[in-house]
């Protein structure tokens, strides 16, 4: 079977998935609340996501399998969120510049009988001290719009020291467990 739905409308989720041969028939956006809960752990949030967002579009299409993932990047047990504008990203990279973070991202598959599945990858992240005029010009790009933090396949690639994990899972699926998670509901590749 070859056939699943994509719960994303990330173009960096179908060019990852079209890298390991693996084409969605259908791809739609979950439109949910994601506000994270009191107290609720990063790590908890990023995979109730993934796997909210995999039912909510797995309820549309009853009988197919459903891929539907999250990305977050985590800074001192703190979650990123989404910024806004041009200074809201400026004190994101303010607070990201010469630290270790961590980028969780959290795949979830809900296979033809209903049945859910998730894995999480956790990669961590050294960025550079950053000047101000880099996080200017960085901010300036405004490739980070719409993601949580930033967009490591851009510029702001040349400004990480260093990676420990998975790509992929930066750029926001990790495609050693979306492999595995598809295969394991009778997805096969291209």
């Amino acid at each position: 079977m070859k056939d699943f739905v994509l719960a994303s409308g990330s173009p960096q989720r179908k060019l990852l998935l079209k890298q390991i041969g693996f084409l969605p028939s259908i791809i739609e956006s979950a439109n949910i609340d994601e506000t994270p809960k009191k107290y609720e752990k990063p790590s908890a949030y990023v995979k109730r996501m993934a796997y909210e967002k995999a039912s909510h579009v797995a309820a549309k299409y009853p009988g197919k399998v459903v891929l539907g993932s999250d990305t977050i990047v985590v800074c001192s047990a703190k979650i990123i969120q989404k910024a806004h504008n041009d200074e809201e990203q400026e004190k994101i990279m303010q607070a990201l510049s010469g630290k270790s973070h961590k980028v969780l991202t959290a795949v979830c598959v809900i296979d033809e009988s209903g049945k859910s599945r998730i894995r999480l990858n956790t990669t961590k992240i050294q960025m550079k001290k950053l000047s101000e005029k880099e996080i200017k010009n960085y901010v300036a790009t405004h490739e980070w719009v719409g993601c949580a933090g930033y967009k490591i396949e851009g510029c702001l690639a040349g400004l990480v020291r260093k990676i420990i994990g998975s790509y992929s899972g930066v750029v926001g699926l990790p495609l050693f467990e979306a492999k595995n998670l598809l295969e394991s509901a009778g997805i096969r590749q291209e």
